[in-house]
């Protein structure tokens, strides 16, 4: 059980980047395709809002990963 905690740890660091490069590039597309004017800011702020959420929890998808590769919850109790 702790060697797949720890290989799916390279998946969660992986998973982080690639999320936010898969936003990025969905944000572009749908920018791109709105119409100028109103639509596009419209647009614009929504998908800077959804990707400045999305940024801290790719982040805390890549530290969850370097723990589980590092073994660090190969340490907990028992009873759990």
């Amino acid at each position: 059980m702790n060697q797949l905690k720890k290989y799916l740890g390279l998946i969660w660091i992986a998973l982080g980047p690639l999320i936010i490069i898969f936003l990025l590039q969905q944000a572009i597309d749908k920018i791109g395709a709105a119409p100028v004017g109103m639509d596009r800011t419209n647009t614009s702020l929504q998908w800077g809002i959804i990707i400045l959420i999305f940024i801290p929890i790719c982040a805390g998808l890549v530290i969850f990963g370097k723990y589980a590769w590092n073994q660090e919850y190969d340490k907990l109790p028992d009873d759990m």
